[in-house]
């Protein structure tokens, strides 16, 4: 599947939003998705922890 260029992206988030949004909600989910593509490529490249790493780095108890 081809990835969708970054203007055909924007376009679906703008018809996503109700007639009524703000210019806060269109920033909100611009910031989501930006949030998740960081995500998805910090994942691809092997920079995660896992749950044992976060505890031990918060001191949580499992």
């Amino acid at each position: 599947m081809k990835a969708n260029s970054i203007k055909q992206e924007a376009q679906r988030l703008i018809d996503e939003l109700d007639e009524t949004a703000t210019w806060e909600d269109l920033m909100y989910k611009i910031y989501v998705r930006q949030a998740i593509e960081k995500g998805i490529k910090d994942s691809d490249e092997g920079k995660t922890l896992d749950v044992e790493q976060v505890r031990a780095r918060f001191g949580l108890n499992p």
